[in-house]
């Protein structure tokens, strides 16, 4: 299934730091997959109309059962605000049922750094998923 391409909302100031948020989730089941990637447009339309959105992408591999965000935001209170809406809020809590892993990771650009690249964004996650693993094994 297509990737859902970065989308700019709302272009920041020249100047500005934007706050990024990159997340990667596993479904627990190809049917979970489905459910998660049939939200996900309604998701991305949800951004598009957030206050404070800077930009947002969506990778989307199904076939995987794995799921790549990345989103720009004025700053940490935009991004929370847009989290706890809805139909974000609803969407979030139905996806915990059938998520398997999920990692967030969070860190600022100036405004000319976006739309940050996926391979930015992969690498944070990894640095992020080998730290919660440590995190588990008790280091």
């Amino acid at each position: 299934m297509p990737d859902i391409p970065w989308t700019t909302p709302t272009a920041p100031a020249p100047d500005a730091e934007v706050y990024v948020m990159a997340s990667r989730f596993e479904t627990a089941t190809l049917i979970g997959a489905l459910r998660f990637f049939l939200k996900a447009p309604g998701i991305i339309a949800q951004i598009r109309k957030a206050p404070g959105a800077h930009g947002a992408a969506l990778r989307a591999r199904v076939s995987r059962r794995t799921f790549l965000t990345l989103s720009a935001w004025e700053d940490r209170d935009a991004l929370h605000r847009f989290a706890r809406s809805e139909p974000h809020r609803s969407s979030a809590r139905a996806a915990a049922a059938y998520t398997k892993e999920s990692v967030f990771t969070f860190w600022t650009v100036p405004a000319a750094g976006l739309p940050v690249t996926w391979a930015e964004a992969e690498r944070r996650l990894a640095a992020e998923s080998a730290r919660q693993d440590e995190r588990k094994r008790g280091h």
